[in-house]
């Protein structure tokens, strides 16, 4: 793997774990496995249920144990099926950088 496929693949990774942990467009996937609720201006998270149930809510309230997956299946697909996987990666890496772009210019314009 050269440096700019390692680059893309790092990138696509962050805006798919974040997709999948945080972001609001996805939280019908999270609401089977999470109670969420607010309190002083925080977001607080509940995993619901045992064994595999309970497992998911714990994978998909932790960015890093969610990173590792994405990461994984991101790789695994571009090795062994790259035609239907490079376009995915490089819409989620165009994504991350844009929305590390936006987080750059929002801190500086205040």
């Amino acid at each position: 793997m050269d440096v700019f496929h390692f680059f893309l693949l790092c990138i696509a990774s962050f805006r798919l774990t974040r997709l999948l942990v945080y972001d609001r467009i996805t939280s019908f996937l999270r609401a089977p496995f999470h109670d969420e609720f607010e309190q002083d201006g925080e977001t607080y998270i509940v995993v619901k249920g045992t064994g595999l149930k309970k497992w998911i809510g714990e994978l998909l309230s932790c960015h890093w144990c969610t990173g590792i997956w994405c990461t994984a299946g991101l790789y695994v697909g571009t090795v062994y099926a790259p035609i239907m996987f490079m376009p995915l990666v490089s819409v989620l890496a165009i994504a991350g950088g844009a929305a590390l772009i936006e987080t750059i210019v929002q801190k500086w314009s205040q």
